[in-house]
């Protein structure tokens, strides 16, 4: 039997289509279902029926829907939140590049414990020191904390992980930053200072600058 949501006093099946209809995507908190008339019991039998799945902290989705890259990564940030969004995913959402993982790609500190229930697949880089805080910022994905690489910092980054991206991925990254003004040569060149990463980066930064 099928549950119903109510939008502006008319009852609706609880779909895709009814919560876009409501303003709400396939990925909710309970208190965005609740003015519809979805009570958190309902919602807990949502769950049992196999119609809804709880993500952890409070994050569900309906079962039948894919969620969008923006959900995917929200997702991933609320089940861990002390994982930083880098490299390939954090091009992809600062719109650097061409790349477009198939995975998040998240960074734990290197004696931190791999979080259990992600709910899609991850890649895991560690960091330590001042890896963990230079150049990571603080977004609101969907309402969910999420921390990210800045522009210069996943530049940088992919210089320093070019064993697991590629270099032509890096040297992608470094020439679309700067070109499209997401970051300049100066953050760059003082982030792969930090990184200890600038005898690496350096020609490529002096071609650039020349």
């Amino acid at each position: 039997m099928p549950t119903f949501i109510t939008i502006q006093g008319m009852e609706t099946p609880l779909t895709k289509a009814g919560l876009e209809a409501a303003g709400i995507g396939a990925f909710f908190r309970p208190r965005d279902v609740r003015p519809l008339g979805v009570s958190f019991r309902v919602l807990q039998r949502l769950v049992s029926q196999g119609t809804v799945e709880r993500l952890g902290s409070g994050l569900y989705r309906l079962s039948e829907v894919e969620p969008t890259e923006l959900e995917t990564i929200a997702m991933v940030a609320s089940a861990a939140p002390t994982a930083i969004i880098c490299l390939l995913t954090a091009l992809r959402v600062h719109e650097v590049g061409t790349q477009s993982p198939h995975e998040v790609w998240i960074a734990l500190d290197r004696k931190g414990r791999r979080p259990t229930r992600i709910p899609t697949r991850v890649r895991i880089v560690r960091f330590s020191g001042a890896m963990l805080t230079y150049g990571v910022i603080k977004r609101s994905m969907l309402g969910v904390p999420v921390s990210i690489t800045s522009p210069a910092r996943t530049v940088v980054d992919c210089f320093r992980y070019r064993n697991k991206v590629g270099i032509d991925v890096a040297l992608e990254a470094l020439r679309d930053a700067v070109r499209s003004r997401k970051t300049t040569v100066d953050e760059i060149s003082r982030a792969a200072d930090i990184c200890r990463i600038r005898t690496v980066i350096a020609p490529y930064l002096e071609a650039l600058s020349a």
